[in-house]
């Protein structure tokens, strides 16, 4: 197929584009490029594509294009509260938007990178399905129910969405992200000795390989449409529905040396819940995630020796919010986040 990946240059979107090519698609990327820059360790090579902000697309880029994997997005919870109605601008209202032009140009699958985070504030031990109740509590998460809502209404026997709820990801990429869960914890580990965690630990994080994820996307594109039309599917492993605890156990046998510090000063985060994964598996067969927490807290750490991982570049992979302040205030990209012409 011929494939629209948006957010081809960031940490998600740099795994997925050699997956894809390697299973034989021909790759398109598009991105604003706002973090195509920050690369640890061989710079990656990227398919042709577009820079240009989400918002800024037009029936031009979707022509000629079987199908879209939609990653781009401002892409975690701080950033997303930095400005929410930028969250809801670029994650809902710019995807809807990129979704229309799709359809009316004749694409016939959608792939939606949602997130598992839409369960929010489900809380407790049991496993969550797709068609459990969604409580979102952030306006990242907001903003992809709301995505997923419209996406349902536009689907049709031509147009078909798909909703990959995925897990937290983990795992290396060239274009690094150290605020989510894994990677943060074993570069702290790394640079200071501690798997510093700052909430109490007892919080339940479903965990997802950046690779499983890049798989899992490639098996959605080429199933047939009957398997997938319209569906919501949670992309991960039940084997890595993991406390936090647990995780900065698995980091501190991962990185030697280090040793686990709860403090608890943010208590427990509301943000808590075990996730069922079964409803993939079915609808396509012979899927099944290759990364456990274990064995991606062992390569996360070896690469960042690898690539001699520094403090200055852990902070700035660590937080994008303060990379778009910086940018901001450099005059990179104007107040609504958007690169200058």
């Amino acid at each position: 197929m011929r494939v629209l990946l948006t957010g081809h240059q960031g940490y998600l979107g740099t795994v997925m584009a050699p997956v894809l090519e390697a299973a034989g698609h021909e790759v398109v990327g598009l991105d604003s490029g706002l973090f195509a820059d920050h690369v640890l360790g061989p710079a990656p090579v990227d398919p042709a594509g577009h820079r240009v902000d989400l918002r800024d697309v037009t029936a031009e880029h979707v022509a000629g294009v079987d199908a879209v994997i939609h990653l781009a997005a401002l892409s975690n919870d701080p950033l997303g509260s930095l400005a929410p109605e930028l969250t809801y601008d670029i994650n809902h209202h710019a995807s809807v938007r990129l979704a229309r032009l799709a359809r009316d140009a004749g694409v016939r699958r959608f792939l939606y990178a949602s997130t598992c985070s839409v369960y929010g504030a489900a809380g407790g031990d049991e496993l969550v399905a797709e068609d459990a109740p969604l409580r979102p509590v952030t306006p990242y998460a907001e903003s992809k129910v709301r995505v997923e809502d419209d996406l349902h209404a536009l689907a049709d026997a031509d147009f078909s969405p798909v909703y990959m709820r995925n897990a937290t990801a983990f795992g290396f990429s060239p274009r690094l992200r150290a605020d989510i869960v894994l990677n943060n914890l074993v570069g702290h580990a790394l640079l200071s000795g501690e798997v510093l965690v700052l909430s109490d630990g007892t919080p339940w994080r479903p965990l997802v390989h950046a690779a499983d994820i890049a798989e899992a996307f490639g098996a959605a594109l080429t199933a047939p449409q009957e398997a997938v039309h319209d569906r919501a599917f949670n992309i991960g492993s039940e084997i890595n529905n993991v406390t936090v605890a647990e995780i900065a156990e698995q980091v501190a046998e991962a990185v030697e040396g280090s040793k686990v510090v709860i403090t608890g000063e943010t208590g427990a985060d509301p943000r808590s819940y075990r996730v069922d994964f079964s409803r993939f598996r079915a609808a396509v067969p012979g899927f099944d995630c290759a990364w456990t927490v274990k064995r991606g807290a062992l390569e996360l750490a070896d690469a960042y020796r690898a690539h001699g991982l520094t403090r200055e570049a852990f902070e700035r992979s660590h937080t994008r919010l303060a990379v778009l302040r910086a940018a901001t205030e450099s005059g990179a990209v104007d107040d609504t986040l958007r690169w200058r012409r």
